[in-house]
């Protein structure tokens, strides 16, 4: 026997009280940082601004509810199509790109703000890989070593575009957070470990063999490798203190988060300087003014939405369902632990946001159309009364 579970409006309620919650910890902690923000911004109400944003996600996730997500199928090309393009114009400057502190990954939209087409790119990449493997697996239900060889190169050869030209903006977070995507999902593919052993083994060659350029080949690492901001991030990371103006930002996360302690300071308490603490920063904001029973309730609840992700991937009847739930819980643990982790100093700093929290109109509409097809499988999960 089972339940009628293929309505569309079968909501997972506790996936969206865990997120409703972190949604009040975001307005609470950008409200909190408000006082912090220099001059020429506090006039703005970035509190109000994530509402706005919230509730534009909360509209997109009601309309990819509608479409069942295996339909999604049919249109993954497309989407993959666009997304390439809006990649590739902003390799080629076209009108409309946006270049902030170097980086050219925004396109300015009259009337709406800047957009990241990199953002969008994630959940295109989760969806196109989840359709590749689902495919391929019911293609070849009897799998060998060639098969499984196929099925690599299919994925990295359909990652490596996006990859590159996210690469080129330069965009190192969001290269990371791609990187993150791609292996959640040959980890969850069904491939032989031997060739996913081998493929870490030429990760790690590769990462030596930029260890052996930075120390030997200096000036090409810095010409073709890392540029020198990004060069100046690993610097501040790993001697904050020697290099004072690259770690100034890790120095003051520091002071800030441990000088909330237990309890923290208090509403509106914050004395650490940040450039934009509403942003990259928010969870020193929270560390600082609500100390160390604060940072635990924010930490709890990611722990919360993960689980609840994870059950959803493995309760699905449809593998292409569980892949896509995959995508998008090593897409938000990445994020998450590299968030957290460049805080308080465990990891370099990027510019990953905290996901739901950090103010930021792209990557927070981003991730709500992921909790958005989350919600599109569990709500086309079939229950059975005995399994």
């Amino acid at each position: 026997m089972k339940e009628d579970r293929t309505s569309p409006f079968q909501i997972d309620f506790k996936l969206l009280f865990i997120l409703f919650s972190i949604a009040a910890i975001s307005y609470l902690a950008i409200t909190s940082a408000q006082p912090s923000l220099p001059e020429n911004l506090r006039s703005i109400n970035f509190a109000a601004q994530q509402i706005k944003w919230y509730v534009i996600g909360f509209v997109g996730i009601a309309v990819i509810m509608i479409i069942d997500f295996d339909r999604y199928k049919n249109v993954i090309w497309y989407m993959y199509g666009v997304g390439l393009l809006l990649l590739l114009g902003l390799e080629l400057n076209v009108p409309g790109a946006l270049t902030i502190k170097g980086a050219t990954a925004w396109y300015s939209i009259p009337g709406v703000g800047n957009f990241q087409p990199s953002e969008l790119m994630k959940i295109f990449m989760i969806i196109i890989l989840g359709t590749i493997i689902s495919k391929h697996n019911e293609t070849y239900s009897v799998r060998g070593k060639k098969e499984d060889i196929f099925l690599l190169f299919k994925i990295i050869g359909i990652s490596l575009p996006p990859l590159l030209l996210i690469a080129k903006e330069p965009d190192l977070g969001n290269t990371m957070v791609m990187c993150a995507i791609i292996a959640t999902m040959i980890l969850v593919s069904g491939i032989r470990w031997r060739y996913i052993l081998a493929l870490v083994g030429l990760t790690v060659a590769l990462g030596s063999f930029m260890v052996y350029l930075f120390l030997f080949h200096f000036e090409f690492f810095t010409a073709h490798v890392l540029q020198e901001y990004q060069l100046n991030r690993f610097y501040g990371w790993l001697a904050p203190y020697e290099y004072p103006t690259q770690g100034y930002q890790l120095t003051q996360a520091l002071m800030a988060a441990g000088s909330g302690m237990l309890t923290g300071k208090g509403f509106h308490n914050g004395e650490a300087y940040f450039p934009e603490p509403h942003t990259d920063f928010i969870f020193t904001v929270i560390c600082e003014q609500y100390g160390f029973i604060g940072a635990s309730v924010v930490i709890s609840f990611f722990f919360l939405l993960i689980y609840r992700m994870i059950h959803i991937a493995l309760e699905s009847n449809d593998k292409f369902g569980s892949y896509i739930c995959a995508g998008v819980v090593g897409m938000f643990t990445f994020q998450i632990f590299q968030n957290i982790g460049m805080t308080i100093g465990l990891l370099p700093i990027t510019g990953i946001t905290l996901p739901f929290i950090s103010y930021g109109g792209s990557s927070l509409a981003t991730n709500l159309l992921a909790i958005g097809f989350i919600l599109n499988v569990r709500s086309r999960t079939n229950k059975y009364m005995f399994n």
